[in-house]
């Protein structure tokens, strides 16, 4: 959105500067023309001007097209990646195992700060370094082949902000893949409250019931609801603000139109319980 020049130009020079791989590199501007960045962008950049802020998942969407290759990499404007190797590390496990249909790095704050346990997307943290198949992602960083997002249906367009990287994992899932944490691939990023945004709460409860509606069969939507409903209750019962805010969302959530529904088969329902965590939390 143009809001981090400095932050912005530091992350693309991480993708300019990767070695043994091509790169085919577009800035979307979501609100907003990267076209007039300050400092200016390299000129093998190409930008994309989204005259409406479309959100994060939407801008992500329409970059796509906009770039040549079999891989994918979706980089925020506050991420950059410290290794020169990332993306060729990246692409060999891609390779070397085709089962796999996204991959999100170990995320670490380039000032020491310790990282939250949330950049590690699953129930068991353990080791930040340790890989292991994951059922969400964290957004800032991932790498995806692309026949993968094709088949995913990509990004979740109506979500504007928060948990669309459970629903493409979800998708992932449901195309045939395995979403994977590479504890060995690293990317930077500043550790940052996402409570900061003002409406944190309210899309935080409405994309939850949306992820259900839209991607889970019938009887299994009540169970996933109703779990992530105890849990914000336990967690914010002393911030009835903030509890206030989420049930709003969560009231819109039912309101309003999710989007196209795809549920997932109960085959895949069946392979995310074997690999650790049911579609119910």
């Amino acid at each position: 959105m143009g809001r981090r020049p400095i932050e912005l130009a530091r992350g693309i020079w991480s993708i300019l500067d990767q070695e043994d791989v091509d790169v085919d590199v577009v800035c979307v501007g979501n609100g907003w023309d990267p076209a007039t960045a300050d400092p200016p962008l390299p000129p093998e950049v190409r930008t994309l001007h989204l005259p409406e802020n479309l959100g994060i998942p939407a801008g992500r969407n329409r970059g796509v097209p906009e770039v040549a290759g079999e891989v994918l990499f979706f980089l925020d404007d506050d991420a950059y990646l410290p290794s020169p190797a990332f993306l060729a590390d990246g692409c060999r496990m891609l390779a070397a195992r085709p089962d796999l249909g996204l991959v999100q790095p170990r995320v670490v704050d380039p000032t020491g700060l310790a990282s939250p346990r949330r950049w590690i997307p699953r129930i068991r943290k353990g080791d930040p370094a340790h890989s292991s198949p994951v059922f969400s992602c964290w957004e800032g960083a991932v790498l995806m082949p692309r026949r993968a997002f094709e088949a995913s249906g990509g990004w979740a367009d109506p979500f504007f902000y928060a948990h669309e990287g459970i629903e493409l994992a979800w998708r992932v899932w449901d195309a045939g893949y395995r979403a994977w944490y590479a504890g060995d691939l690293e990317a930077a990023h500043p550790v940052i409250d996402p409570a900061r945004h003002e409406y944190y709460y309210r899309l935080n409860a409405r994309n939850r019931v949306w992820l259900a509606r839209r991607n889970l069969p019938a009887i299994l939507v009540p169970c996933y609801v109703g779990s992530w409903t105890a849990i914000q209750v336990l967690r914010w019962f002393r911030q009835p603000a903030a509890l206030g805010a989420w049930f709003a969302g969560w009231r819109a959530g039912w309101r309003e139109d999710a989007g196209e529904r795809r549920p997932m088969s109960w085959r895949t329902v069946w392979r995310m319980t074997a690999a650790g965590r049911p579609p119910v939390v």
